[in-house]
Formats: structure tokens, sequence, C-alpha cells
């Protein structure tokens, strides 16, 4: 059996002069990416939902490596006025977006986003829906870009009837809500490349997940849970491999989805890896998008 290649931050090529968006950015997986990013010159756009918490990210980052380039934007996906904010305060600085990074999320907050939707689907979903179509247009304008969709392995359990439901729903167990969120980042991930795939364009739409990790998406499970799971799952800053690999790896198609390559995609080197079947069903992608643009009112215009 051929032995599996590593791929680690050594293999990310020199990424001077280009602009990449890290949603997240100031802990866990979203941490480790502008990280690495920083080190091989990108200019990082850290969306953060506290302001605060980015800029001590950002001057942890920048007192290991001084002359990295960051930069702080104000993002709540829980707020759909807020998306609309941070994208017009990003389209005023930045003519180029060479990769968008849908990092941020949540995994057991409960209640509902400030436009009223479930926070999970809306965090998880619908806020980076609506962020990545905003910017679509100066995406576009970028040769050679990417949007990278971070998912989930517990996406594997999930099913699309989700999208017969209320999204305003809130009486779902948090996994469940979890679950199908994860699953909406691949359907939105593949119908977007089915898009991409029409137009004469060389932007592609590919996802990515970072296996089982130990990252700040668990802070709110208790303690003791907290304290098996560091026993057990990988380091953040491997996980984050494989979002690395799919946002700057040349060797990238669109529509691919990146993951460990043992275990049951719990843990490993980064490389393409299937998601369930369900999220390949072109159905099932695009009655997504509709209800998407239904409920957020921000629409595909290209």
């Amino acid at each position: 059996m051929k032995k599996m290649q590593r791929w680690t931050t050594k293999n990310i090529p020199d990424q001077s002069g280009k602009t990449i968006i890290v949603t997240g950015a100031n802990a866990g997986i979203g941490f480790e990416t502008t990280l690495a990013l920083s080190e091989k010159g990108a200019h990082v756009v850290m969306a953060v939902r506290s302001l605060e918490r980015g800029q001590k990210a950002m001057d942890k980052i920048k007192a290991k490596f001084p002359d990295a380039k960051l930069s702080l934007v104000h993002l709540d996906l829980a707020s759909l006025e807020s998306v609309k904010t941070a994208v017009t305060e990003i389209k005023k600085n930045y003519k180029t977006i060479d990769v968008l990074i849908n990092n941020a999320g949540s995994m057991t907050s409960r209640g509902k986003t400030k436009d009223g939707f479930e926070l999970l689907i809306g965090v998880n979903h619908l806020g980076g829906f609506a962020f990545t179509l905003l910017l679509m247009d100066t995406i576009l304008a970028t040769q050679n870009s990417r949007i990278v969709n971070v998912s989930s392995i517990t996406h594997l359990t999930a099913k699309p009837k989700f999208l017969d439901k209320d999204f305003r729903e809130t009486n779902i167990g948090s996994m469940t809500a979890y679950k199908r969120s994860k699953l909406a980042n691949l359907l939105f991930t593949y119908e977007l490349q089915r898009r991409l795939s029409k137009m004469n364009t060389t932007t592609m739409s590919v996802s990515a997940h970072p296996g089982i990790t130990y990252s700040e998406i668990i802070r709110d499970l208790p303690f003791f849970v907290r304290w098996l799971a560091r026993l057990y799952m990988t380091k953040t800053n491997i996980g984050a491999l494989s979002i690395l690999r799919a946002a700057v790896d040349p060797a990238v198609l669109g529509g691919q989805f990146y993951g460990p390559h043992k275990r049951s995609q719990h843990r490993g080197w980064p490389t393409v890896v299937a998601s369930n079947e369900d999220s390949y069903n072109a159905q099932s992608q695009q009655k997504l998008w509709a209800l998407s643009e239904e409920l957020t009112g921000v629409r595909w215009s290209q």
C-alpha cells in the first residue's frame, strides 16, 4: 500500500501579494490558519465577532511574525446587518480577494440569530452564504480565487430532511442542528461550484473539514467532556491543515472536499475525501440555495 504523503505548512506556496479573508480568525482553526498564511506572506483579513479578541490574536501573531500583514473587520454572522456592513468595509479597502475561508461557526450555542433564524443554521450557513454572495463580484474579479467552506465530519450522519423544516424552529437537539448546518456547508459548496463551472471564470468553490480536532468551537461543552476531548482529539494546528490545503494547494480542483486521511477521516494528513451521499444530491443543493436566497434576501446576480 502506498504511504500517504504528508502535506504540512511547509507545502504552502509563497502567498505574498494575496488577500485572504478568514472568518473566525481569532481562535481555534481560524487562528492557526491565519498564523500559517501570515508566515507565508499573505495579507489576512481577520473577520471576527469580537474586535477585542481579534486584536489579541493579531498581537500574538505579530509577536511571532513581526512583518505579518493583518487587518481586522467586525463580522457577526448572527446578524445580516453586520454581514452587509462588513462587506461594505471590505470592498472599500480591498479590490481583490484571492481566498475567502468561511471558517467561523458555532457548535453548541442555542437560540436564534438577530434575524430570527435558528442559531446554528443561521451562523454556520446562512450568514456565510450571504457573506459569500455579497463578496462574489470582487472574488470573481480576482484570477484563480477560491471560496473554502469549512464543514465537519459530523455531516456524515446528517440528512437533508431539514430542508423541509422551518429554519426558525429551535426545538431541536444541539448536535442535530450542528450536523445539518455542516451538511448545508457542503450542499452550498457543490451548488456554488456548479454555477461557477457554467461561467468563464477561474474562481472555484471547495470545502474542507479538520477531522476530530480540539478547538475553540467546543468551548461550551462541560469541563469533563472537554478534558476527555483533549486526550483524544487532534491538535488544532494539525486540524487546520485540511483547510489550508484547500485554500492554497495549486493542485486543488473546484468541488473537491479535503479532510484527514485515516481513521474514517478522524485524523491524519489532508487529502481529498468523500462527503456523504446526500451532499451530492443536486436537487437538495438547489433547494437549499433557493431557500437561502429567500431567507437572507441575498441573491445570485452573476
